[in-house]
């Protein structure tokens, strides 16, 4: 049995508790069935008008018959989510992440009260929206602005409560010339501003949000999670889906990693989105010749990868140590202007850290036959976390002979070498040790 929006918890800064919670579905299967050939169907369908013609008790005339129809089903169980529990409390901004079928938007729509609960129990404290999907809680025929109304009613929130909050809605939204216009002929990122803007304007003590946000530009999105910052900041609660990492690292101060319908981890989501990368993420530990094709056939690239300072191969490395990346080709002629380098990259949201080219300090001379160039990353530079090396040749300023649209890239993990509990919590990209006087 459940027990939905209680208005008691067993702590009264708790606002989400979920107790061995599980949703369990039916698949049916049908068995496939051999192969039926035309003369097949052809021969049953003139047994079966013979026999109806005989006044034998058969099975209504037609070509596709009970016989020929009836196909074997099973029946199998699948639990979308499996004895989950956890606990959140007020103001708290917790990320749910995980492979697509993990059980995420299941698990929002059982605290949405939209599905109810194969066993377990949730205990909710406050009012809940929830921007699930595009159009969710709208009424297709209704325009904006009764729209507007309809979701603050269902809330539980009084006109003049919807009164009051109803030209933010609408500024923040930016669909005052189609206010009047019933929301069906609204286009999906319209859908989506106005739908967001009621939700997180009209109040709720808890608020869930889906991977909606992908829907909307750029523009809107940064304006989305500046608004759930504001919400969190007055001491509501969010629940936020997304498989955008960045989003999640920036905005929410919790995580939970759900697979196949449990929860694999949870804690601070640096680390939890770091155990996430790690384990979908691409483990390329070498690029070797042959798997990335150069557009210049003078330029033959042998080896590509990331050692330690005795140029052994490694993916992991401590905060303290130096990251070398080793790279070796073949130049079968000299080229002018030719520059070979890497982009090192942040695993959690693609960002270039930087750039850097063998010729930055001073213009190279280029050799031909096998060349072996190494770079050095200096220690105590980066957070502990998750990163990747890309490939980057060209000639300078003409044109790219390989510009790293590949997808092969080399993944890097730094774990804290300073003995710092306070490392993997500081905001910035880097954390470079300094001098103090």
């Amino acid at each position: 049995m459940s027990t939905i929006n209680s208005q008691h918890s067993t702590s009264s800064d708790v606002v989400i508790r979920v107790d061995n919670l599980s949703k369990k579905y039916l698949l049916h299967h049908q068995q496939r069935e051999r192969y039926t050939a035309l003369r097949d169907v052809i021969a049953r369908g003139a047994k079966n008008l013979g026999r109806k013609i005989l006044n034998f008790k058969s099975s209504t005339f037609n070509t596709g018959s009970s016989t020929l129809n009836s196909q074997p089903s099973t029946t199998e169980e699948f639990f979308a989510l499996k004895d989950v529990s956890f606990e959140i409390k007020q103001g708290e901004r917790v990320g749910i992440i995980g492979r697509n079928g993990a059980g995420k938007t299941t698990l929002l729509k059982l605290l949405s009260r939209i599905t109810e609960p194969t066993t377990g129990r949730i205990i909710l404290k406050g009012r809940v929206a929830s921007l699930l999907e595009v159009g969710t809680g709208f009424h297709p025929e209704l325009t904006g602005r009764e729209n507007i109304f309809l979701n603050g009613a269902i809330l539980g929130m009084s006109k003049v409560e919807i009164k009051k909050k109803f030209d933010e809605i609408v500024d923040f939204a930016e669909i005052e010339k189609f206010l009047d216009t019933p929301v069906k002929r609204y286009s999906s990122g319209m859908y989506v501003r106005l739908a967001f803007a009621v939700a997180a304007h009209l109040e709720p003590e808890i608020l869930l949000v889906d991977e909606v946000l992908a829907v909307g530009d750029a523009q809107f999105q940064k304006k989305c999670l500046g608004k759930m910052g504001d919400v969190a900041k007055e001491g509501r609660t969010i629940l936020f889906v997304s498989h955008n990492m960045a989003h999640i690292n920036n905005l929410c101060s919790d995580c939970i990693l759900l697979e196949a319908g449990k929860i694999s981890q949870q804690g601070h989501p640096s680390l939890v989105i770091q155990q996430y990368l790690t384990q979908t993420g691409n483990n390329v530990s070498i690029i070797e010749r042959g798997e990335v094709i150069l557009t210049d056939p003078d330029i033959d690239l042998l080896e590509f990868y990331v050692c330690d300072s005795e140029r052994k191969r490694r993916n992991s490395f401590k905060t303290s140590e130096n990251i070398n990346v080793l790279i070796k080709y073949i130049a079968k002629r000299e080229i002018l202007g030719l520059r070979i380098g890497f982009d090192f990259i942040s695993f959690i949201d693609g960002e270039v850290l930087f750039r850097t080219f063998d010729d930055d300090l001073r213009p190279k001379t280029r050799q031909t036959g096998l060349q072996s160039l190494i770079c050095s990353i200096p220690k105590n530079l980066l957070k502990p976390g998750m990163y990747a090396v890309r490939l980057q040749v060209g000639i300078h300023n003409v044109r790219w002979i390989f510009d790293g649209t590949v997808t092969e890239k080399i993944s890097i993990e730094l774990v804290d070498g300073i003995n710092s509990a306070y490392a993997d919590y500081r905001p910035g990209k880097i954390m470079p040790q300094v001098e103090w006087n």
